[in-house]
């Protein structure tokens, strides 16, 4: 397995998650990571990116809400979601390109965060 997520759950409006996400190192160096979700009957949409920088940017939808972090001695990202909102709810993955400004190419298989009360 190449990326693997975990964290996601079912929380209520206001609440917090944190996801993580594992690479292979093989991956991971030098990568851009990448958190997206996808809502259901809806496309997939980029939350948030981080380059090898730590530099990073996000969809305006959760920018002051979300964090997203790295760990490049763990070949771990993070995304930190806070003041979550029902319109949060999706099933959420983390990707990687090892060439920024080029498609993701590498993906894992999700997790859902569910946002309820």
């Amino acid at each position: 397995v190449e990326l693997a997520e975990s964290g996601g759950g079912v929380v209520q409006p206001g609440g917090s998650l944190r996801l993580s996400c594992v690479a292979s190192e093989s991956i991971f160096r030098g990568a851009v990571m990448a958190w997206y979700r996808q809502a259901p009957g809806q496309g997939r949409e980029l939350v948030a990116e981080i380059r090898h920088d730590f530099s990073a940017n996000y969809v305006d939808s959760v920018k002051g809400r979300f964090t997203i972090s790295r760990d490049n001695a763990k070949n771990l990202v993070y995304l930190q979601m806070n003041n979550l909102k029902p319109d949060d709810t999706a099933a959420y993955y983390c990707a990687a390109t090892l060439t920024a400004g080029t498609q993701y190419t590498y993906w894992g298989q999700g997790t859902q965060v569910t946002v309820s009360s």
